[in-house]
């Protein structure tokens, strides 16, 4: 008897992208918050929010709830990553 053993994993290895620069300070930034939407992230991002503003200077922050808490952020909170200056991703059960 012959066992053949399957290999499930690609051959083709993804193309890795460049970290982005580090932000030398918050102070004026937009910071986008990307949640799970579950109900541990309401309170954690407000209190972040307000954290970020008193004390880095934070000028804006957007917040955006996922459609799906097991997914990847949908195609339109994607689009507007690149107007932000950081981005905070959240989980909370």
């Amino acid at each position: 008897m012959t066992l053949h053993v399957l290999d499930p994993s690609s051959e083709i290895a993804a193309a890795l992208g460049k970290p982005a620069p580090r932000l030398t300070s918050l102070q004026g930034k937009t910071v986008g918050f990307i949640s799970n939407g579950k109900e541990g992230t309401v309170g954690y991002f407000s209190h972040l929010d307000k954290l970020l503003r008193a004390e880095f200077g934070v000028a804006e922050v957007v917040v955006r709830v996922k459609s799906n808490y097991s997914a990847p952020a949908d195609a339109p909170i994607v689009a507007e990553i690149s107007q932000w200056d950081a981005v905070i991703s959240g989980i909370g059960d």
